[in-house]
């Protein structure tokens, strides 16, 4: 039989930039005119191309929801994204959002912050690419992630902190199972 739910990369993207926000608890802010304004949740911002537009609906407290959830909620935000149906509160809020043009044949491209989130990953392609690991060639399936960060809120050791974390997370998606 088929199965009742189906996840995507993306729904892994955003639950392993959730746990990596959570995990670098300093890039989980946003600037709020003259200060810092940290989020004890990861609320996950996600690009979706509507016609003649983007919107980007948020997924609120993605580091305590499963894989799955994250699925069906994005399934039914960008479904409505796209009729223009979302409410203002589904697409406020948030740290940081995700870009994934990936799915395109995009490799890698910079994506413009969400004001006032912080930060931002551009989600590129996944592909088979020839690497050298140990003196021998072989074949991996990589991603090309690029963060654009706000320096207000996070600067470049700080941003490739959350990046490595976020790197972690993506490398091992079994561990975000439990």
């Amino acid at each position: 039989g088929k199965p009742a739910y189906r996840v995507s990369v993306n729904d892994f993207i955003i639950k392993a930039l959730a746990l990596a926000l959570q995990k670098v608890p300093a890039a989980n802010g946003v600037w709020a005119e003259d200060r810092i304004l940290r989020m004890n949740h990861s609320d996950v911002g996600v690009a979706v191309a509507i016609d003649g537009g983007l919107y980007a609906p948020v997924v609120k407290k993605a580091e305590q929801k499963t894989i799955s959830t994250i699925s069906n909620e994005m399934r039914d935000l960008a479904a409505r994204a796209r009729t223009k149906k979302l409410k203002p509160e589904e697409y406020s809020g948030g740290s940081s959002s995700v870009s994934n043009l990936g799915m395109m044949g995009i490799r890698n491209f910079t994506a413009i912050i969400n004001a006032p989130q912080s930060s931002i990953l551009a989600i590129g392609a996944s592909e088979q690419r020839a690497v050298v690991r140990n003196g021998e060639m072989k074949i991996v399936t990589q991603m090309t992630v690029t963060m654009t960060c706000d320096h207000r809120v996070m600067d470049g050791a700080l941003g490739a902190e959350l990046l490595g974390a976020f790197k972690g997370f993506i490398e091992k998606p079994m561990s975000m199972l439990v």
